[in-house]
């Protein structure tokens, strides 16, 4: 029998681990916690110093008594969890287990700690073991008691006065809160219109055009030109007057490299880049951490993906270096390493940015070993490492001033001299302003230049957009709410308690979010105010570095929050739910008022039940009253009854149904769905017809269903791709990528160009 014993979270992880450590050591998995607190109240006991009560998790119960059996036979056990807060509680709760079982006397328990699953990594950690850290331990416990007594006494407070099956969060309530705010400014917002004036140009055979920037020798704002009258004023000025090039400013620019992956940062770009999910991207980073059989054993391929650092160790920098001296010409390797400084608020433990474990490993030597979200994946994790350590991008700026009349016009160039960093990895922004990177001709000072066209353009300012996931985990991560390995499970339940949904990629507050946030900033305004969260966060992070102890922290918040909670105990459901509506009922002459039922807001009679008038929260009366009335469809009855057919109306648009409802339920779209003529690909019996999801999102699926599901989001195309043969091509747009057609299957990965994206057509050359 092996006389050392290995625990670690994963079992993937477990099977690697093994083939490094050899006969000697017995691995074996927790899969994730094995302990959890009791699911009923008083699970956390404030009047004892927060005394915690623990339970087995049923599903992993098995899996312990496994460890068990083995600890009777180790004589070393080493816990090798994952190297943060929880996996640091997970090894003290093992050892709580096992103690209890008294299997630990005369045996030597240490805990190990890796951050990336290589081989040198593990022997060097199995080498250096150290005791659990208390520390670490109650910064943990500290914050499973803090979401627990919120989740417990808050949640059935919003079953009393909102509507049951509600939950409130820590972190959970902040993130809403973030959502809400900005669906308030949006509503809020009014649009304002301004002119911008243009002069087209050109030399030689190079076009472009320069926007007015001063008049009368005064610059123009935004707003100098706030409607047509104005601009029309602004172009008669201008009319009929030469223009001639007044300055030529060139400068050099240089453009630093982005830092190493984080967490956070590793979500936002997988968001952005790869239309990933920030749920699938921390799968896929998990898996690619715990490793992947790349046809020479299975191999950790890059360390740990919680870490809120971007540092690099000195060993992995001088490899890239060396990878980038000899693939890369001598300018692309600065002289000095490159560092950089984490702007994370709350950073924790001082783990390594993310990086590969080898950047030897290069992404296509690995592809057919990876699946498709992993090779993505993997690629933008190796290429951003690799850029990190390159030489800034170069470019030569140019700005041209050219007079007109009492106008000045501005036109800005920039041309990339030297790729640096930009050859390998460029970091997407989300809403960025487009750059005026206009190709211009060579210019001096006194050139006259001909008037193509001068011409104004209106303009409206636009409301604040709407967070994705990718800003929503920026502002998170800047407001210092939660840790960047939580993010996900943030996302996650506020789509799950249908709090938010996802409109074209854009997270919108439902209306049980609205009312759950309402009466949060309300009564609760403390604790979803983003300092105190964030300082919440900072006190977790002083007791795990030993600097401050945990149950003070616990009784600080808790005297506070229950006072809180039981002088909210009196509120009414009404003060909450209803708001007040200066209109009469049309039915009965009572008030109106915003009521909240289980599909959300409406408005009703403050008659009822006397009265039982309602309408759609966005409806007039009229509309109600023409909508109520119900619309025959000519010549045609109900196929199950022979009942005359009309136009009804629900909670996803207009319909048709029988009039005998609800005797019978026969329901048929408004409008034939449009059948595109496409063959499905996958029965090869039916054709692919346009549809429309709950949400208004069109779609295309077999006309056969239920019998055929298969569905696609983009528009066919009946051409089979040249790849991997799959009947079908489907035409798919993108801002980064223009219209393409892909193939639909997603492990093939098959896409051709056949328009550039928005923006980035080469302009036409002159005849």
């Amino acid at each position: 029998m092996p006389s050392s014993l290995l625990i670690v979270e994963s079992p993937s992880k477990a099977k690697t681990l093994k083939k490094y450590l050899g006969s000697d050591f017995e691995v074996l998995a927790s899969y994730g916690h094995v302990r959890d607190l009791v699911p009923k109240n008083g699970a956390v006991d404030p009047d004892h110093d927060f005394a915690m009560k623990y339970q087995l998790i049923a599903r992993n119960s098995k899996h312990v008594d496994a460890i068990v059996t083995a600890v009777r036979e180790a004589d070393h056990v080493y816990l090798a969890t994952d190297p943060d807060r929880e996996g640091e509680a997970i090894s003290w709760h093992l050892t709580e287990i096992l103690a209890g079982k008294k299997l630990l006397k005369g045996k030597t328990v240490q805990r190990v700690v890796f951050h990336e699953i290589t081989k040198n990594a593990v022997l060097d950690a199995i080498a250096h073991p150290r005791e659990i850290s208390q520390d670490l331990v109650d910064a943990q416990q500290a914050r499973r008691a803090l979401d627990y007594l919120v989740g417990f006494n808050l949640s059935p407070l919003l079953w009393k006065k909102i509507r049951r099956g509600l939950s409130a969060g820590r972190v959970q309530s902040p993130a809403l809160r973030l959502i809400c705010e900005r669906e308030n400014e949006i509503r809020a917002f009014t649009e304002q219109e301004y002119w911008s004036v243009h002069l087209d140009s050109h030399k030689g055979r190079t076009r472009f055009t320069a926007k007015l920037t001063q008049l009368d020798g005064q610059k123009l704002d935004q707003f100098a030109l706030p409607n047509e009258a104005a601009q029309a004023a602004a172009l008669a000025r201008l009319a009929g007057h030469e223009a001639r090039v007044a300055s030529v400013e060139k400068k050099k620019k240089t453009r630093n490299p982005v830092a190493p992956f984080t967490t956070s940062t590793l979500q936002q770009e997988a968001v952005r880049k790869l239309g990933m999910t920030t749920d699938r991207a921390m799968r896929t980073a998990q898996q690619l951490y715990e490793g992947v059989d790349i046809g020479q054993g299975t191999v950790g391929l890059i360390t740990y993906m919680r870490t809120d650092s971007v540092a690099l160790a000195a060993e992995a920098v001088t490899e890239i270096r060396h990878y980038i001296e000899h693939k890369f010409e001598a300018d692309f390797l600065p002289k000095n390493p490159v560092t950089f400084k984490n702007k994370a608020k709350n950073a924790q433990e001082a783990h390594e940015a993310i990086r590969p474990t080898s950047v030897y490993r290069s992404p296509e030597q690995l592809k057919p070993f990876l699946t498709s979200d992993q090779f993505k994946l993997y690629d933008m994790i190796w290429k951003r490492t690799l850029s990190c350590q390159m030489a800034p991008a170069k470019f030569d700026t140019t700005t041209v001033d050219i007079a007109a009349g009492d106008g000045m016009f501005r036109v800005s160039g920039q041309v990339q001299t030297f790729a640096g960093f930009l050859a390998v990895y460029e970091e997407d922004v989300d809403d960025a302003e487009d750059e005026d990177n206009a190709k211009l001709p060579a210019l001096a000072e006194g050139d006259v230049l001909p008037v193509d066209k001068l011409y104004g353009e209106q303009h409206f300012t636009q409301p604040p957009p709407r967070f994705s996931e990718a800003s929503l985990v920026k502002a998170l991560e800047e407001f210092g709410i939660g840790r960047p390995s939580t993010y996900a499970s943030i996302i996650s339940t506020l789509k799950d308690r249908e709090y938010v949904i996802l409109d074209k990629k854009r997270f919108v507050p439902t209306d049980t979010g609205e009312i759950v946030n309402k009466f949060l900033t309300e009564h609760f305004a403390q604790y979803v105010d983003y300092n105190f969260t964030a300082k919440l966060e900072n006190q977790l992070d002083e007791i795990a570095g030993g600097d401050r102890k945990w149950v003070p922290v616990m009784d600080s918040f808790w005297k506070g929050f229950k006072k809180q909670i039981e002088e909210k105990e009196g509120i009414s459901r009404e003060s909450i739910t209803t708001e007040q509506l200066d209109e009469a009922c049309p039915k009965c002459g009572k008030p109106l008022n915003i009521r909240f039922g289980k599909r959300g807001r409406f408005i009703g009679c403050t008659g009822y039940p006397e009265c039982d008038y309602t309408r759609n929260l966005n409806e007039t009366a009229e509309e109600a009253a023409e909508a109520e009335a119900p619309e025959i469809v000519e010549g045609r009855v109900c196929p199950k009854d022979g009942g005359q057919l009309v136009i009804k109306k629900g909670r996803y648009g207009k319909f048709i149904g029988c009039a005998n409802y609800p005797k019978c339920k026969h329901i048929e779209p408004l409008e034939k769905p449009k059948d595109t003529g496409v063959e499905c690909p996958e029965c090869k019996q039916g054709h692919l017809i346009e549809r429309k999801s709950r949400y208004g999102k069109l779609f295309y699926s077999c006309n056969r269903y239920p019998d055929c599901k298969y569905a696609t989001w983009n528009p066919p195309v009946a051409e089979p791709c040249p790849k991997c043969g799959w009947p079908i091509l489907t035409i798919k747009t993108t801002k980064r990528r223009g219209t393409e057609k892909v193939c639909p299957q997603k492990e093939c990965g098959y896409a051709e160009q056949i328009a550039p994206p928005e923006g980035k057509e080469v302009p036409p050359a002159e005849a």
